[in-house]
Formats: C-alpha cells, structure tokens, sequence
C-alpha cells in the first residue's frame, strides 16, 4: 500500500484521483488545492511520524496558475529527500521538468495528465516513483532529448565561433562582425567556415547555411 497526498485545484480531478488509487488498495491521506497547502500539509505530517511515500501535484494551482505546483514539489524533494514525487501536467512544459529533475532523477515523475486515463499505467507510475523509480512522459523525453542535441552542437564550436554565430544571428554582416570583435575579415570568414563545419551544413546549402547557422543558435 501506498500512502499519497494529492495537490490538485480542480475538485473533481482531485476526487477522481484519489478514487482511482484508493480503488487499487492504496491511502491517500491528504488533499489539497495549492502548493502552499502542499508544504504544509507534508510538513505536519512528517513531524507527526507519518510522511506519505509521494506526493502527486499539479503544475499549475492557485493562486497565480502558473508554477506553485512544481515548485512546491521542488521544495519538498529538497526537504524530504525520501519523498517520491510525481508532477502532472497538461502538456511539457521543458523548464519546470527539468528543474524537477535537476541533481537526481530518482524517485520522481512528470505525467501528462492524458495519461491519467490509462489507469494501470498511472497508478503503476505512482508505485514506481514511490519505490525510487523515475516515471518520465514519452513526450517529456522527447523534447528533453531534442533539447540536448541542439545544445550538444552549440558544444561543440569554440568560445569565439559562438560569439561570431551570436553576432550573425543578430544580423551583423562579415564586415561589422570584424569590427565588433576587432579582427580582419578573412578571420570572420574562417570563424564562419568553421562554424558551418561543426554544424554539418554542406557547401551545396549556398548561402542558406547562414540561415540555417542562425536558426540552429535561436532554436537552441
């Protein structure tokens, strides 16, 4: 058996929620409607000898519907590093997962709220953050994982190609990019080669490749 405490505004969420789990033999020993009453709630119950095993939250809850959620969530994994925590969401919000998940992954999750109508896979998630486990969204993945390969080619070009691709995607041409960093063309335009290199665009792109330099620097 798991005990839970649900942080959820919406009533009928909350008493659906709880009705799913406490079908499947589990305790959820509190609910609660914003992050503030999340902590506090939590707290009592630890200095009372009785934390629950996770905490399942909204992102967004009152009164600003915008991150008391998550951000409850990352104050109590801080203050209760044994407490799983599973956060629900509408749809990724990339920032907030990964703050959640910044230092360790165990013991956490972050669901869209779609799933929560496939009832074996939530309640199955709720048990596997509770036991230490990670419960991660396919989409949240998805677009963690794409986040990093687009870092991951910025890695690899130097200090200065990133300072020359940053005045690039500001507009700058070759010439007042060379007055700006006080150095001839013909170094701007190897710095520029370079960076088309390190980004895999061909010769054949013409003069797209700068386009498409500068689109890879703002979608990173």
């Amino acid at each position: 058996m798991v005990r839970v405490v649900i942080a959820e505004d919406s009533v009928l969420l909350r008493e659906g929620l709880t009705r799913l789990l406490t079908d499947r033999g589990h305790e959820v020993v509190a609910g609660v409607g914003d992050g503030e009453a999340l902590i506090k709630t939590v707290t009592d119950l630890d200095s009372q000898g009785e934390l629950p095993d996770v905490v399942v939250t909204d992102v967004r809850m009152p009164p600003t519907h915008t991150d008391e959620g998550v951000r409850a969530a990352v104050q109590l994994r801080k203050s209760h590093p044994g407490l799983g925590v599973l956060v629900l969401s509408h749809y990724v919000e990339e920032r907030y997962a990964t703050e959640l998940l910044a230092g360790s992954s165990r013991g956490v999750g972050y669901l869209l709220k779609d799933r929560v109508a496939e009832v074996s896979e939530f309640v199955n998630a709720v048990v596997r953050v509770t036991q230490g486990g990670t419960a991660l969204d396919p989409e949240v993945v998805a677009q963690l994982l794409g986040r990093s390969r687009k870092q991951d080619v910025l890695a690899g070009l130097t200090p200065r190609e990133r300072e020359v691709l940053g005045l690039m995607a500001e507009g700058r041409t070759n010439s007042a990019i060379a007055r700006q960093l006080v150095v001839s063309n013909g170094a701007v335009e190897k710095h520029i080669s370079n960076i088309f290199l390190r980004l895999g665009l061909s010769r054949s792109g013409g003069d797209h490749r700068r386009v498409l330099a500068v689109l890879t620097y703002l979608n990173s």
